[in-house]
């Protein structure tokens, strides 16, 4: 089957979507990453002339403070040429469709969209319709993907625990509204994690989840039992209709991670969140701040892994 995020030579041409991207390539993201974080300097990811000459239009139709920012320090670590199109003050908010301002982008000497969009499939729409010589990045689309934020989650996976064959997984949380969790479901699946759990309220789940793949807990302390890996997801009362929780105070009793509920896990188990975090809603602050916490580390992997994803689709034949 056709895959729209490959070229004739089965290279990477957009990255729009973890389901269906080849093992190889996840992999090769993955490593490419690593020579950027190994190659830094303390913390700090050197800069390298990949992308020089090569403009980068942030095309953000959604706010977003840190994927936006990580893939502008992103792109000027690989010295492309940054535009963050401010989407509130832009055509589009007087009538003009999508594409007419992708068009018209593309009459700027664009070579790469990093798209953010509230509806699903706008990143695969935009990819269709530009030129072979474009790529596009999906940077969340609705609630369908988020794939660059699944990847640097799969680096900091690896980088912590190594392999991925003998690890269990629990993502936890709003699974409804997360185009993460669909994101690192299929990704987690593809490096081939054994068993991938989810917790949430019924109210908190898409019907049917169980064809992801994933064993389903409605109790906390059962599902994290014997853990490697704890995903918490943020509650995304934005695209919540009508009262799917009782209270804010109710969810973080039964399905906030706390200590006590942590220690049920195994005693090396790592911690992850995208964010922003909501503290004392889907996470205590002592175990967002505790040791088995990699949430900041998340952040910075960040950028290596989206300067992985960018020098790989500059790389590439048209």
């Amino acid at each position: 089957m056709n895959n729209p995020q490959l070229n004739r030579h089965g290279e990477l041409q957009h990255l729009l979507t973890t389901e269906g991207l080849p093992v190889r390539i996840v992999r090769d993201i993955l490593d490419k990453a690593s020579e950027f974080v190994s190659a830094a300097d303390g913390h700090e990811i050197k800069k390298v002339p990949l992308l020089h000459g090569k403009s980068v239009f942030n095309v953000f139709f959604e706010n977003s403070t840190r994927t936006r920012t990580t893939f502008e320090i992103a792109a000027k670590k690989l010295s492309a040429d940054v535009v963050n199109l401010n989407i509130g003050s832009s055509s589009t908010s007087k009538g003009e469709t999508l594409l007419d301002t992708v068009d018209n982008l593309c009459a700027m000497h664009a070579d790469m969209f990093v798209v953010r969009h509230s509806t699903s499939g706008a990143a695969h729409l935009i990819a269709k319709h530009v030129a072979p010589d474009i790529h596009v990045i999906n940077a969340g689309d609705g609630r369908h993907a988020h794939p660059t934020q699944a990847l640097l989650d799969m680096y900091t996976i690896r980088h912590y625990k190594k392999e991925f064959h003998n690890l269990t997984v629990a993502i936890v949380g709003d699974v409804l509204h997360s185009r993460v969790a669909r994101s690192q479901i299929h990704a987690l699946s593809t490096l081939g994690v054994p068993e991938i759990r989810v917790i949430a309220p019924k109210t908190l789940l898409p019907t049917m989840v169980e064809r992801l793949g994933v064993r389903v807990f409605h109790d906390m302390a059962e599902g994290l039992k014997g853990v490697d890996v704890v995903m918490m997801l943020r509650l995304q009362n934005e695209r919540m209709q009508g009262a799917l929780l009782p209270s804010a105070q109710e969810y973080f009793k039964y399905y906030g991670l706390t200590q006590e509920k942590l220690a049920l896990a195994k005693p090396d188990a790592i911690v992850m969140h995208p964010g922003p975090m909501n503290r004392g809603v889907e996470i205590d602050s002592s175990v967002a701040d505790g040791l088995q916490s990699v949430i900041l580390p998340q952040v910075t992997f960040g950028i290596a892994v989206r300067m992985a994803v960018m020098s790989i689709l500059a790389g590439s034949k048209q």
